[in-house]
């Protein structure tokens, strides 16, 4: 099972429609839902909205996402919790 990108910074973008925390854009998210997607599409769309981010941003959304999958949680929801 491929674990969701959202790492619950649910904020899009008005020009670029992109959500600010995961890259993605509303028709991604949907998909994403969908009981039929398979790994693969999932494991291409994450290095697509990689390639979408830099700088700080790729780094915070690879250190949450990482936190996520590990812990079942991403790093702001973690920070929010205490």
């Amino acid at each position: 099972m491929i674990i969701s990108p959202c790492i619950s910074i649910c904020k899009t973008d008005p020009v670029s429609r992109l959500c600010y925390g995961c890259a993605r854009n509303n028709e991604e998210k949907r998909i994403w839902k969908e009981e039929n997607t398979t790994d693969e599409w999932k494991i291409k769309n994450l290095e697509k909205i990689k390639s979408r981010l830099s700088g700080w941003q790729l780094e915070s959304f690879k250190q949450s996402y990482n936190n996520k999958i590990k812990e079942g949680i991403s790093l702001y929801k973690k920070v929010q919790k205490k």
